[in-house]
């Protein structure tokens, strides 16, 4: 446990932006935790009085058409679209790392079925499948999270099924039959905590695409409706305001969305550093 602790040290000390990312990381989660309660006003009430305000002491993102606070919708919709990423990255990391591990390692029919599979599903240009999938289907938030899981099953599917594919025949795992691990134990134990280092780092790219999914459903009316705080839908909202100067409207959401993907994928390299066990030294 110490070791783990001088190595995330001193990637941290050695790669500044990675430090800024994890910063970054943890600040948005505890606005995804808190920020419905930290929010200055309730992001729900307008007061047409104080419409199309521009940012100010009282407002410091200014307020949208109905006079709500977008600082209080721009905080409370973090909790949407984290909760909307990580639920669909989670499945379909679930899915498609168990399916290439599995067609990696065994091989033949198996893995000629997942694979065919993962090149049905990247075949289509994935937002318009995901919105396919919304449109058929509903757009609740269950819908959009089976989409989004949906389009990025590819991903872990090929990274999984490349990385167990060249190490079944490492000198480890020759070793570990000759031991009498069976496939099952092959597979727990040496084979998918060495495909985690390459899946981590795509874990924390499709973070990002799963929010910009989100929101770009949202933008286009697929996604989450109004008037539930969601950064895609307060773009949408203000995108036809940006040309008689209320350019606030949709400039905050916009940045936090910005904000979010950039830090996921600083965070990729960072967790690769981390959690690889040949770069531990």
């Amino acid at each position: 446990m110490n070791a783990m602790f001088k190595h995330a040290r001193y990637v941290l000390q050695e790669n500044p932006l990675t430090l800024f990312a994890f910063g970054l990381f943890f600040f948005l989660v505890l606005l995804a935790a808190f920020g419905q309660v930290l929010a200055p006003y309730d992001p729900l009430a307008s007061d047409t009085a104080v419409a199309l305000q521009a940012p100010s002491l009282a407002h410091w993102f200014g307020t949208d058409q109905l006079g709500r606070d977008i600082l209080s919708r721009v905080m409370t919709a973090t909790r949407l679209d984290f909760a909307i990423a990580l639920s669909a990255v989670a499945l379909s990391f679930i899915i498609g790392s168990v399916l290439g591990c599995g067609a990696g390692f065994f091989g033949g029919g198996f893995e000629r079925a997942v694979g065919r599979t993962a090149d049905t599903i990247m075949a289509f240009p994935l937002f318009v499948l995901a919105m396919g999938i919304v449109a058929a289907l509903g757009n609740s938030v269950a819908n959009i999270v089976l989409a989004t899981a949906v389009i990025n099953l590819p991903f872990y599917i090929r990274v999984a099924r490349t990385e167990a594919s060249v190490l079944r025949n490492a000198e480890f795992i020759e070793a570990a039959r000759l031991a009498g691990g069976g496939n099952a134990r092959i597979l727990a134990l040496h084979i998918y905590p060495n495909i985690l280092p390459p899946m981590m780092v795509q874990i924390s790219l499709n973070m990002g695409w799963a929010i910009l999914n989100a929101a770009g459903l949202s933008f286009i009316g697929l996604g989450v409706r109004p008037p539930t705080p969601e950064w895609g839908i307060m773009v949408a909202e203000g995108a036809s305001y940006i040309i008689t100067g209320e350019w606030w409207i949709a400039l905050f959401p916009g940045a936090a969305l910005m904000l979010a993907v950039f830090c996921f994928n600083l965070l990729g390299d960072g967790l690769r550093d981390l959690i690889d066990p040949r770069r531990r030294t």
